[in-house]
C-alpha cells in the first residue's frame, strides 16, 4: 500500500525559504515517478516538480525552476522540494503524488497525501 505524508508547511514572509518533505513507503514498482504538485485557491492544481526513479532524473516546471529543486533520498524514502525566494503567488497547499512506470512529468499520478499548506505573506 503506497502512503506519503508531507510536512513542512508553514506561514513565511515574502522571499523566505522552505523545505517540504515527502515520506513514502509502499512504492516498490522497478520504476516509478513521485511530484510536488500544488493548488491555489480557486486555481487549478499544478505540477511543480517530479522525480523519475528510472534515469534518477528530475524536472522543475519552469514558473518555479530557478527558485524550487526537487531531491529524492532512497536511503529513507524522502522526497524534497526545496522553495527559495517565495513569493505571495507560492501560496497553495503542495501535494506529494507518486505513479508507476514512466510517462509525461505531471501526468497519471495515482497516488496522493493529504497536502502541506505553504503561506507567504508580502
Amino acid at each position: 500500500q503506497v502512503q506519503l505524508v508531507e510536512s513542512g508547511g508553514d506561514s513565511v514572509q515574502a522571499g523566505g525559504s522552505l523545505t517540504l518533505s515527502c515520506a513514502f513507503s509502499g512504492v516498490t514498482f522497478s520504476h516509478y515517478c513521485l511530484a510536488w504538485f500544488r493548488q491555489a485557491p480557486g486555481k487549478q492544481r499544478e505540477g511543480v516538480a517530479a522525480f523519475y526513479s528510472g534515469l534518477g532524473t528530475t524536472y522543475v516546471a519552469d514558473p518555479v525552476k530557478d527558485r524550487f529543486a526537487i531531491s529524492h533520498y532512497s536511503a529513507n524514502n524522502t522526497l524534497e522540494l526545496q522553495m527559495n525566494s517565495l513569493e505571495p503567488e507560492d501560496t497553495a497547499v503542495y501535494y506529494c503524488a507518486a505513479r508507476k512506470g514512466v510517462g509525461s512529468w505531471f501526468g497519471g499520478y495515482t497516488y496522493w497525501g493529504q497536502g502541506t499548506q505553504v503561506t507567504v505573506s508580502s
